[in-house]
């Protein structure tokens, strides 16, 4: 489908208790990758994932709490992609670098997020640039055109998250969207960091 629906916005209780600073993101990243191993992982990503002595605390039902990202990334690294990009990271995206320098499984259906020096342009990647090309050529989808034109990819995979600095709220942050091509869905989250949150809330409704 390459027609778009109206833009809907997170529930509040999906975007509760976001992470900011790096201490928070560490503790949440940890419990994501806990949540991750559990709830979304088949067998054989499980044993890629983890440890020996993970996989044998696993079998024992006891906490695992695998680490999915990266090394964090520096702020010679940060700074230089903001001036890459011309802007300066929001203070929950700029923890999250500070944690992990991307990160490689995610509840959904993004592949990851991009480390700090791959962070790019929607329209100026490969796949950003088709699909807003694509959706350009058809009337009627002005507004998420305008949208993918002036947004920051940060994640792709079949589907796309984003992130618009020219929607930037009270605290610094900017405004974050997931985009499904596939139905032309977007939802509208107030910060990466909700964004990810989330997924992690997704995660702990399946657990239960």
């Amino acid at each position: 489908m390459i027609g778009v629906t109206e833009t809907t916005e997170a529930e509040e209780n999906e975007v509760a208790a976001a992470p900011t600073t790096p201490e928070e993101w560490r503790a949440f990243l940890e419990r994501y990758g806990e949540l991750y191993v559990k709830v979304r992982a088949d067998g054989e990503e499980v044993v890629d994932l983890l440890d020996e002595d993970q996989l044998d605390a696993l079998d024992r039902d006891e906490r695992v709490e695998p680490w999915l990202g990266e090394a964090p990334a520096g702020e010679e690294a940060l700074a230089a992609s903001e001036e890459r990009l011309g802007v300066a990271f929001p203070p929950g995206l700029r923890g999250f670098f500070l944690t992990s320098d991307g990160w490689s499984h995610l509840d959904g259906w993004v592949d990851g997020v991009h480390p700090c020096d791959r962070v790019v342009w929607m329209r100026d990647s490969e796949a950003g640039g088709r699909v807003t090309g694509i959706y350009a050529s058809i009337p009627g989808n002005e507004e998420v055109v305008e949208l993918f034109r002036r947004s920051v990819e940060i994640a792709r995979g079949e589907d796309y998250w984003l992130l618009d600095p020219t929607d930037v709220g009270p605290d610094g942050e900017w405004a974050a969207y997931t985009f499904t091509p596939k139905y032309g869905d977007t939802t509208k989250y107030p910060s990466f960091s909700a964004l990810f949150h989330s997924g992690l809330g997704n995660m702990e409704e399946d657990e239960g």
